[in-house]
C-alpha cells in the first residue's frame, strides 16, 4: 500500500503560480511511477503530467506543457508539480497517483493509488 497526500493548493490569479506537492509513505516510492491528474466541476478526471519511478522520462498533456514541470525526490518520498503562467481553465482538483507501471502513464487506469486532491483556482 501506498498513501499519497497532496498539498500546496490554492486560490491565485492568472499568470501567477503553484507548487503542488505529493507526500508519499507505506511501501518504497521510489519504485512507483507517479503522475498528477484533475478534474474540474461536470468534468472528467484528465492527465496533466507523470513522472518514471527513476525521473529519467516525464510526460505532458498539450494544455500544460511548457508552463508545468514534474519532478520528484526519491530520497524524501515525495512528488512536485511546478504550475507557472496559471489559466483560470487550469481550475480544478488536482490528484497525485501512483503506479509500479512505466508505460501507459497518461490513463487512469495505469494508477493503483490515489491521494484526495488538493483544490486549485484561478481567478481571471
Amino acid at each position: 500500500q501506498v498513501q499519497l497526500v497532496e498539498s500546496g493548493g490554492g486560490l491565485v490569479q492568472a499568470g501567477g503560480s503553484l507548487r503542488l506537492s505529493c507526500a508519499a509513505s507505506g511501501r518504497t516510492f521510489s519504485r512507483y511511477s507517479m503522475g498528477w491528474f484533475r478534474q474540474a466541476p461536470g468534468k472528467e478526471r484528465e492527465f496533466i503530467s507523470a513522472i518514471t519511478w527513476s525521473g529519467g522520462s516525464t510526460y505532458y498533456a498539450d494544455s500544460v506543457k511548457g508552463r508545468f514541470t514534474i519532478s520528484r525526490d526519491n530520497a524524501k518520498n515525495t512528488g512536485t508539480l511546478q504550475m507557472n503562467s496559471l489559466k483560470p481553465e487550469d481550475t480544478a482538483v488536482y490528484y497525485c497517483a501512483a503506479t509500479y507501471q512505466e508505460f501507459g502513464l497518461g490513463t487512469l487506469h495505469a494508477y493503483n493509488y490515489w491521494g484526495q486532491g488538493t483544490q486549485v483556482t484561478v481567478s481571471s
